[in-house]
């Protein structure tokens, strides 16, 4: 009898369905390509992930654009004459309108900054702009990547208000967006800034609310209540279970702060867990060891590797028209 127990309980695992990682290409694949660009999305659909990882702003014509800062980024961005812009930064996104942004190319790094040397492997793409969201969906839709979800970071920060729209205005600006382009069941929204994740399931309680966070020596957006929209870390004890009270379904760490130990505590309570921005093999093959349920990478390709490695289901590469 133990015998035919066991051999029930094997056919019984053997038929569930294997666990899917998932393999996120930051800003597309920003190690490889121009960060946040239609040219790096398609390059991280050509080596082939699970979803695609980025980050929207909006234009001073309510335009909802793909942008990881609130202002031009002088170390990518060329005026129209060509010219790299000056400063620590261009101008705000609300003071620009969508037709003005489209004079500003962000198709490579300055080489004479830091961030070249840091992504010294990524491909040029003179010409690529600022894209609006709803012109990524579209060229989804027209590669045919119907399995490729989006994880759509808003970048708003409570502590410069006035970089940016109000929370509220972005995350119905945002939501719009997704529901124009049918894209609901496929999107899930992520944030330092916890108020807009509040307002995603307030809005639209069916797309996945992703908490992001960091604590380093330097930043972490969990003591003082800001960016979480009230609770703090001395409340609960733990990112894990402040994510929890929080009604999240994802918890996505900075790499240098997860644990094997804290992966287990959120799994235990029902999260998923996704590390961001894991670039080496190395730190790839422990956190996959740990157990997270995905990572967040420039390097999809270096990803891919480890898990094809590991014997994990790769998702399907899509070919450009």
């Amino acid at each position: 009898m133990r015998l035919i127990h066991a051999l029930l309980c094997c056919a019984a695992a053997l038929s569930l369905p294997v666990h899917a990682f998932d393999l996120q290409g930051h800003r597309g694949a920003r190690g490889l390509a121009p960060e946040n660009t239609l040219p790096a999305f398609e390059r991280a659909l050509e080596i082939g992930v699970t979803t695609l990882e980025l980050d929207v702003g909006m234009t001073a014509d309510g335009v909802v654009v793909i942008s990881h800062d609130p202002y031009l980024n002088p170390s990518i961005t060329r005026d129209a004459a060509g010219q790299w812009l000056q400063g620590a930064r261009g101008p705000l996104l609300k003071t620009l309108n969508f037709a003005q942004l489209q004079a500003y190319d962000v198709g490579r790094i300055n080489p004479d900054t830091p961030y070249a040397k840091t992504f010294n492997l990524q491909q040029p793409r003179d010409g690529a702009r600022i894209p609006a969201l709803a012109a990524l969906f579209d060229r989804v839709k027209a590669l045919r990547a119907d399995g490729v979800r989006f994880n759509i970071e808003t970048k708003i920060n409570p502590l410069q208000p006035d970089d940016t729209v109000g929370p509220e205005v972005m995350t119905r600006a945002l939501l719009k967006v997704v529901r124009d382009a049918g894209m609901t069941q496929r999107v899930a929204v992520q944030s330092f800034d916890w108020r807009t994740l509040r307002l995603v399931r307030q809005l639209e309680p069916s797309v996945p609310t992703v908490y992001l966070t960091i604590q380093t020596a330097n930043n972490d957006n969990l003591q003082t209540g800001e960016w979480t929209a009230g609770p703090k870390f001395a409340d609960h004890g733990s990112a894990p279970k402040m994510v929890k009270a929080g009604g999240g379904a994802v918890w996505s760490p900075n790499g240098g702060a997860v644990t094997e130990s804290l992966v287990k505590e959120a799994q235990s309570l029902g999260l998923k867990v996704i590390p961001w921005t894991i670039n080496t093999a190395a730190d790839m093959e422990r956190l996959v060891g740990w157990g997270v349920d995905g990572i967040i990478t420039d390097y999809p390709d270096r990803l891919r590797a480890v898990m094809q490695a590991r014997g994990l289901p790769l998702p399907a590469p899509v070919t450009r028209n």
